[in-house]
């Protein structure tokens, strides 16, 4: 009876250090006002140009030639976003999530695109003359057609379109 009891208050010590820890270890979360989101928006023909969109949400929304020249969209999420000839020239889309996006016809040159996640995108015929595409995971598929015209280097990061891609 005695080691069992001691048992529990061993098993009672170990969960009340563990709660301890968890509360003091824990960060609170910060409430985004600011947060931006576009969400199944129509936002054909709309400037962001050289806007601060930094983890702005664009999950569906309709941005037909919307110009995004310069904007920061560091860790925006565009999945399933029609980007159909806009202009993303010199935007910074670093660890964005531009999944199953169209963006044929779009101006992405000198974009940076570090560490973006490019999944079942289209990018037909899209300028990407000195896009950094560092770490991006973009479809096998994509990278072909991608490298066929991979041409430049980016003006910011110094890196250039084939190598980022890793283009032969």
């Amino acid at each position: 009876m005695q080691k069992s009891l001691m048992r529990l208050l061993g098993i009672v010590l170990m969960l009340c250090l563990a709660w301890l820890w968890v509360l003091l270890a824990a960060k609170p979360a910060l409430a985004q006002d600011n947060t931006i989101n576009y969400s199944n928006t129509h936002l054909e023909n709309r400037d962001f140009s050289n806007a601060n969109l930094v983890g702005g949400v664009f999950v569906a929304a309709e941005m037909r030639e919307a110009n995004f020249q310069g904007a920061d969209l560091t860790n925006a999420i565009l999945t399933k976003g029609v980007l159909l000839r806009a202009n993303l020239e010199g935007a910074n889309l670093t660890g964005a999530l531009v999944d199953r996006v169209t963006l044929d016809e779009a101006n992405l040159k000198n974009a940076i695109l570090q560490e973006a996640i490019l999944t079942r995108s289209r990018l037909f015929d899209a300028d990407i003359t000195g896009a950094d595409f560092t770490d991006a995971l973009v479809d096998r598929y994509q990278v072909s057609l991608l490298c066929d015209r991979a041409d430049g280097v980016n003006p910011v990061t110094g890196v250039s379109t084939r190598e980022s891609l890793g283009c032969r």
